[in-house]
């Protein structure tokens, strides 16, 4: 095997280091938790439960081919989702409430269980793996990874998270992520709280997306327009304008680079406990989407809007 040819995380792996990183992630599950910046005052190494509810295993929902992805990520062969159950965010409006928030089938799996089937996502055809809310599940993760590369996986990692990171955490992850595919939710701490129980979203989001370019740099496709590497955010807009998306777009092109890739969705729909907070008990309007791509253009994103 030439090195040069294999993903970071696989060179890790051969040198001993990604398993010395799963061991020190696991680490960071003892009281407090500090995988994420809710810093729940459990032990999760003993089982214990904070806001993530998971313990030391990671929650396998489901897992396949992705054809609804963004089209660097999908390809032909799909991206090969892993959709990872509970998460450390509580959204009123919950896309996907039935995995974050409990109610979809999910089994616990070891992280020999987990590495197949990542391999089995290879084995599919997939471009990438796509690990969906994964920051809670981080060591068993990277303790994955070290079976699944020790065993010929070789696609580019997706970090595909909420925005809500601890940027010690991610530093874990240099040289592990390949593509970093993370929400940017907020720019209004006020509005994090009432519709995320998350007062502080912003400034820690803000921080994890600095930390994340600094790993991986500006998106980066091949030649077939599949990324390979490199930072991919996505933006919902919300009805109300309640997502910020001026700031947000201005905070991307300012603070990290105005070439960042970003995705701006005009797909929300009201889900979970949305019809009791209003303006979310509807959908995002035409001139509303309009107002916010054209806000986005204004901060100088040259590579925003519809991905």
């Amino acid at each position: 095997m030439v090195l040069s040819n294999v993903p970071g995380y696989a060179r890790l792996a051969a040198r001993g280091e990604l398993a010395a990183r799963a061991r020190e992630a696991m680490l960071r599950l003892r009281k407090p938790c500090s995988l994420c910046p809710r810093r729940c005052r459990v032990d999760r190494s003993q089982g214990q439960h904070g806001v993530c509810r998971t313990g030391n295993q990671a929650i396998v929902a489901s897992y396949g081919p992705h054809y609804g992805e963004e089209r660097p990520l999908v390809g032909t062969g799909g991206s090969g989702t892993i959709f990872f159950a509970n998460c450390p965010l509580r959204c009123v409006y919950c896309q996907n409430a039935e995995i974050s928030w409990g109610g979809a089938p999910a089994i616990a799996v070891e992280p020999a269980a987990l590495a197949r089937i990542m391999l089995r996502l290879q084995a599919a055809g997939c471009h990438n793996i796509n690990l969906v809310t994964p920051t809670h599940v981080t060591p068993m993760i990277l303790a994955a990874l070290t079976v699944a590369a020790d065993r010929g996986l070789v696609l580019p990692l997706v970090y595909n998270c909420g925005g809500y990171e601890s940027a010690g955490a991610l530093e874990l992850l240099d040289g592990v992520v390949d593509i970093y595919l993370p929400d940017v939710k907020y720019a209004d701490g006020e509005t994090s709280r009432r519709l995320s129980r998350a007062p502080d979203y912003p400034r820690y989001s803000q921080e994890a997306v600095r930390e994340m370019h600094r790993q991986v740099g500006d998106l980066q496709v091949d030649g077939q327009g599949i990324a390979r590497k490199g930072l991919l955010v996505r933006h919902l807009v919300l009805p109300g304008g309640l997502a910020g998306t001026a700031a947000v777009a201005r905070f991307l092109a300012q603070e990290v680079s105005s070439a960042t890739a970003c995705n701006v969705m005009d797909q929300y729909r009201p889900a979970h406990r949305a019809h009791a907070f209003p303006p979310l008990d509807r959908r995002v309007a035409p001139g509303e989407y309009a107002e916010a791509l054209a806000a986005v253009r204004a901060a100088g994103l040259t590579r925003a809007g519809r991905r």
